[in-house]
């Protein structure tokens, strides 16, 4: 007898190119985005219960109740990822479930979409149904993007099913997902390199991205999401080369051009965290996600790391230690012996 299935789905940094995977600009030019996973994660526990009683327990956004006899959940803005989910695969049997994650909401991480790979995941382990990582990740998007209506890009459910570097392509007929072999010594030097830091400001970045689709459809940000496209690539083969220091000055070309996506993308608080790392060290960064706060990451010079984050955390960032991870969503169960 099945004790409970649990999975677990990376968190990503989208390093360059985010926001070119944001239709319609992704379907009508194609985008182009560089990323990479993290050891953060989002976590789902799903324990089967013997009635028709779906409960679910968020440390974020509490408790909920529903019976699963009754026909297709209603999507009302409550714990739409699991209802999505559930209605998708008919799920009639009852079921606990706990779901958590290492970083906040609005952190710019990915985090809805990777909480959504891991429910998935969990579910199919459950079902006995196998789903390779694409087929999760395509799930994944059309779930949150289609049936429940959550504006976003393509990249965070791939990111979290696939893992590691990868160099993604997005367009009308989908996403490929080109895998970047990073050798061990340019992955630890850009480790030791890489700072992360959370700002303390949450925000919803489906306000932001509506404001940057507007901006596209004017026209007034169409050559800046070119040039990130663009840049995705060469930051991309910089990394593969092991060329941390051009990467790091391609990045900070890269967030003159994000800012230009929506008005919303930066803001004071932001500029002065950013002004305050290139000063004492960094080479380049960004904000990660869609902008607006949540995490911002940084490539420093080898020996000014140290500074570049206490000078950062006397305006009140918090310094947030990761590692790179370069596995994707993974699922096990526990079984009564």
């Amino acid at each position: 007898m099945v004790r409970y299935i649990r999975s677990r789905a990376p968190l990503r940094i989208g390093i360059a190119g985010g926001g070119t995977d944001v239709d319609p600009y992704a379907s009508e030019k194609g985008g182009c985005v560089f990323n990479t996973t993290i050891n953060k994660y989002a976590y789902c526990t799903l324990t089967p219960r013997e009635d028709k009683l779906m409960s679910v327990h968020s440390l974020y956004y509490g408790r909920y109740q529903a019976p699963l006899d009754g026909g297709p959940l209603k999507l009302d803005g409550n714990l739409d990822l699991i209802k999505a989910v559930a209605n998708h695969f008919g799920i009639a049997d009852g079921f606990d479930m706990m779901i958590q994650s290492d970083a906040p909401a609005g952190s710019g991480l990915g985090g809805s979409s990777t909480m959504m790979v891991a429910l998935i995941s969990a579910v199919a382990n459950w079902l006995g149904e196998e789903m390779s990582s694409d087929e999760i990740a395509g799930l994944a998007y059309h779930l949150e993007r289609v049936d429940i209506g959550l504006k976003g890009g393509k990249q965070d459910q791939y990111a979290a099913a696939f893992g590691g570097f990868n160099l993604m392509e997005m367009d009308s007929n989908g996403v490929k997902v080109n895998p970047v072999k990073v050798r061990s010594d340019v992955s630890n030097e850009l480790q030791c390199r890489s700072l992360l830091c959370y700002t303390g400001i949450s925000r919803e970045s489906a306000e932001i991205i509506d404001t940057q689709i507007k901006a596209f459809k004017r026209g007034s940000n169409e050559k800046a999401l070119d040039e990130s496209k663009r840049l995705a690539r060469e930051i991309c083969e910089a990394v593969r080369k092991g060329d941390i220091e051009s990467a790091g000055l391609l990045l900070d070309e890269s967030w003159q051009y994000k800012k230009q996506f929506s008005d919303n993308i930066s803001n004071n608080n932001i500029n002065s965290l950013y002004e305050t790392a290139m000063a004492n060290g960094a080479i380049g960064g960004k904000v990660s996600g869609a902008g607006g706060g949540g995490f911002m990451y940084f490539i420093c010079r080898y020996d000014a790391k140290a500074r570049v984050a206490q000078e950062l955390q006397k305006q009140g960032a918090v310094i947030t230690d990761f590692m790179f991870d370069p596995n994707g969503v993974t699922s096990w169960r526990i079984n009564y012996e």
